[in-house]
């Protein structure tokens, strides 16, 4: 199995995948890919936040989210800037209490919340961070 904090070596898709062992990193990938017709970007971060190997997903020069590949499980940041901010918090009573609590709980800085939410079912949250990103991307939630 790849080793996700290897600067030497760049993993596939399909290989964070295997390292995460949740079928649900798979499916999410594969749902910005199709929905946004875009590919993703493997990167290696030596950040002391999250370091090694991440995904990201652009569309049109702006970053959609980062997928931070974990052991059963990944960590989705995704910002929601000025832009973006009005449309989130309108649609924030409709989602779950636990992104609810993630937006309140991150603190805004330079008119931005890096929102930062793990993910492992395919479950309401999961739901809710497909409606914040095509509001990032500029369309309806």
């Amino acid at each position: 199995m790849v080793d996700l904090q290897d600067p030497g070596r760049r993993p596939e898709l399909a290989e964070i995948g295997e390292a995460v062992r949740n079928p649900v990193f798979m499916r999410f990938c594969a749902e910005i890919m199709e929905k946004y017709r875009c590919k993703e970007k493997i990167e290696y971060s030596g950040c002391s936040w999250e370091t090694g190997w991440n995904v990201k997903f652009r569309k049109a020069g702006k970053t959609l989210c980062t997928l931070y590949p974990k052991e059963g499980y990944f960590r989705v940041l995704l910002v929601v800037g000025a832009k973006e901010k009005a449309r989130v918090e309108a649609l924030l009573p409709e989602c779950t209490a636990a992104l609810q609590s993630v937006y309140r709980q991150t603190p805004e800085g330079n008119g931005q919340r890096w929102l930062t939410v793990d993910l492992e079912d395919q479950d309401g949250v999961y739901r809710d961070l497909l409606r914040l990103i095509q509001i990032r991307r500029g369309g309806p939630a």
